[in-house]
């Protein structure tokens, strides 16, 4: 059985995409930092399903942290489908941005990257076959007012995922990036009013994290390996 692992795996679209890779039959290693009682109801969830999973708790952000985990994961094997899904929000206009915020942003979404993903590297090589997916932003494409940030680390993100598909595509390793839109959980639904989504969205709606899930689930498949150094949009058509 492959194993997987989905960083920030207790919000919505993290814990969906646990549902999902779940439902294909992997081993999925739910990862949380600060809301573990998440994870571990999810891990119940699944396991009452029938599911295989486990949890895992560390700060992204955290290099020795990571690295202490990462390392404990793989006495059991390699980790063959990582979902990078860790990330925050701190918004501000750039003129009052702290330096704080900025680096808060930075360090666990673009260092987290690589904190999590570069340990897990050499063991996925030596497997021969793997799937690298990171969750972006719609804003890492077109940017968005009060997070430029979010939008630095996420188009950072971008650029590493394509450099490291590059890499890898001889090993039988894909690396992607999947780019959301206005998702529903309950950060957008304080965000982002009805009419707000009716002018923003082609689609008039806000989309599921399940239809994220979904093309996550198709990427980590034998289906998707022909896919490498994509950022695929979820958006329901915004750009």
């Amino acid at each position: 059985m492959k194993r997987a692992l989905v960083t920030g795996g207790s919000g919505a679209i993290g814990a969906a995409i646990c549902r999902q890779l779940a439902a294909d039959g992997l081993h999925v290693v739910i990862h949380a930092n600060r809301h573990a009682h998440k994870a571990e109801a999810l891990c119940a969830e699944l396991a009452s399903q029938g599911r295989s999973a486990e949890t895992v708790c560390f700060d992204v952000a955290n290099a020795d942290a990571a690295h202490a985990a990462l390392e404990r994961l793989l006495d059991a094997g390699p980790i063959q489908v990582l979902v990078n899904n860790a990330g925050i929000h701190d918004d501000a206009v750039f003129p009052g941005m702290s330096r704080e915020q900025w680096n808060r942003v930075i360090d666990v979404s673009l260092h987290g990257f690589f904190n999590v993903t570069q340990p897990l590297t050499m063991p996925m090589i030596r497997s021969r076959w793997g799937r690298i997916i990171t969750i972006s932003s719609i804003a890492g494409i077109a940017g968005n007012r009060g997070q430029a940030n979010y939008a630095a680390a996420k188009g950072a993100l971008h650029s590493a995922s394509k450099s490291l598909a590059l890499e890898l595509a001889s090993r039988g390793i894909t690396v992607n990036a999947v780019a959301p839109g206005v998702i529903e959980s309950d950060m957008s639904k304080n965000a982002f009013s009805r009419e707000m989504v009716e002018r923003l969205v082609p689609m008039k709606r806000v989309g599921k994290p399940d239809e994220v899930a979904g093309l996550v689930g198709f990427l980590a498949s034998e289906r998707g390996a022909y896919i490498t150094g994509q950022v695929i949009s979820v958006n329901g058509g915004m750009i």
